[in-house]
This record gives C-alpha cells, structure tokens and sequence, in this order.
C-alpha cells in the first residue's frame, strides 16, 4: 500500500470509529443536496486530535457542508439545506455553502474576485490549507469518496501550510491566530511561504 493508500485507510478508518461523523453522513447522505461533500476544518480536527492521543474531542466551530447547485444560486438555499440538517440532526453545527455561488459573494468578503467553481469536488481544492483541503461523501454501497485535492500527506503528517490557489498570506495568518492551531495541536509545523516552493493544489 502506497503512503497515499495507507492515509486513506487510516481516515475512513478513523471515521469509522467515530460514531457521530457516520451519523451526519448517514443524514447527509438522506438529504441527498447535489453533489454534497462534507469535510475542512471536522475532518483536521478529528484526525489532528487522533494524531495528539486527545481524549477529549477539539469542540467544532462548524460542520463545512459543500453542495453544487447551478440552478439556485440564492443565498437562501444555503439555509434551506441547513434548516433541513438541523431537523434532522439539530446537534451537529451545520453550515452548508452552495460552490455553484461562492463567486458571487467572494469579492465582497474577501476584497478580490474569483472565478465560478465547476463542482463542490472544486471548491474542496480551494478550501484555505492543504490540509483542510479534504472532504468526503458516504455512497450508497457505505463506502466512502475521498476528495484531497491538494493530497492526503499535509493532513496525517500535522503540516499546517496555505492553499495558494485562492488564499492569501494575510488571510492564513489571520486563521493561524483565530484558530489558535499551534496552541490547540503543538505538534502541528505550520509552513510559511517563504519555507515552500513546491506545488499548489
């Protein structure tokens, strides 16, 4: 088994054993939003707290639920979706985000404008680090996609770097000290641009 192989079977394995993420997939999964991925920052965290030997779960700002839906591009789709998830699963902090729309809001959060997103699978590829860069989905045989655009290695090997694909510098600084992630995960080696010349996603 390759090293990309053998992260993949440590995750879904990972996930497996974790009760309440199989559940939001299952409830996912009913919902059904087209074509879905739910992963970013709940999949670091569970992963990161397993690589810490964490007995306590990270609390979860949020559940990143990424859907594709060219034919409602509302904002108010995104609540609709969420609304439906909190019914179903009310404990779970739900936050849906339609990639078909992103770039209509984009500029006016982040002050520069991108180009439309082809797939959630897409969006997944610009997410703001490698290692949130990954997101998954629960098929109907109960075997799970995998979508790591930027790879696996970053996210199992507690590598902390920016996704130069939409990013910028001042905004991953600004995660690094909202998030607090040397000070909730010290083993975490964060990567500054001036530290990386290899490839983006």
């Amino acid at each position: 088994m390759n090293v990309h192989g053998e992260y993949e079977h440590h995750l879904w394995r990972l996930l497996q054993s974790t009760g309440w993420f199989m559940q939001a997939l299952r409830v996912l999964r009913t919902c059904n939003p087209p074509d879905w991925l739910v992963g970013g920052g709940v999949i670091r965290t569970l992963v990161w707290d397993w690589l810490h030997d964490y007995s306590k779960p990270t609390p979860l700002n949020d559940v990143d639920l990424a859907f594709f839906d060219p034919t409602d591009l509302r904002s108010e789709r995104d609540l609709e979706i969420e609304r439906d998830l909190y019914h179903l699963m009310p404990d779970i902090p739900w936050q849906a985000k339609n990639q078909a729309a992103v770039h209509l809001w984009y500029e006016r959060k982040f002050g520069f404008p991108v180009e439309p997103l082809m797939s959630s699978a897409d969006g997944v590829g610009t997410w703001p680090e490698t290692a949130t860069s990954v997101a998954v989905r629960l098929l109907d045989n109960d075997d799970l996609l995998i979508v790591a655009p930027c790879g696996l290695s970053d996210l199992f090997e507690l590598v902390c770097r920016r996704n130069t694909r939409r990013v910028t510098q001042q905004i991953f600084e600004k995660r690094l000290a909202d998030k607090h992630i040397v000070q909730t995960w010290p083993k975490v080696r964060v990567i500054h641009d001036e530290q990386w010349e290899g490839p983006s996603c």
